[in-house]
């Protein structure tokens, strides 16, 4: 598919906004924080004939940089992969050394996705559904596939090692 990827503007925030409140609010919740991705940073895709067909948003917070969201409204198309990459991109021009992000335990096309590019498991949060659901109660008990949503899944992808994580100690 041709597709061009753009920077989300303060002019696509009712849009962004519009693709977030699908999901049951005007925010999402990751690790007990509150975020709303209408007002972070963000790369859209627009397939050939004008139509948008995906969406990231990110927060950069010092070396790290989160992914928020990432939505490829066409499928296996290539869509979600240059979203992403754009995002790789930017952080690392802008001095991240590490790439974040927080999945559900249902999401198992999340976690083949970024597995298969390279991105590596870094922690699972058991029961951190429960908290989530404190903040945001219309997130659902049972997810894709009708398995339980009970747990976050955090993946990284590190772009920079810390001074020293490189060295091998002899």
């Amino acid at each position: 598919m041709d597709i061009q990827i753009k920077p989300v503007s303060t002019a696509d925030s009712e849009w962004v906004l519009e693709i977030v409140r699908s999901w049951g609010a005007d925010f999402i919740v990751s690790r007990g924080r509150s975020i709303y991705p209408a007002q972070i940073d963000g790369f859209y895709a627009v397939a050939g004939d004008g139509r948008r067909v995906g969406l990231v948003t990110y927060e950069i917070a010092g070396d790290q940089c989160e992914v928020v969201t990432l939505d490829a409204f066409e499928k296996f198309q290539g869509v979600g992969s240059r979203l992403l990459d754009t995002v790789v991109d930017d952080a690392t021009l802008r001095g991240c050394r590490r790439l974040w992000l927080i999945t559900t335990n249902d999401n198992l096309d999340a976690i083949r996705f970024y597995q298969r590019r390279g991105w590596s498991l870094a922690a699972v949060y058991p029961g951190a559904l429960e908290e989530s659901r404190r903040l945001k109660p219309t997130i659902p008990k049972t997810g894709a596939h009708g398995i339980p949503l009970r747990d976050e899944i955090e993946f990284e992808m590190i772009l920079q090692p810390e001074a020293g994580e490189d060295e091998v100690e002899s």
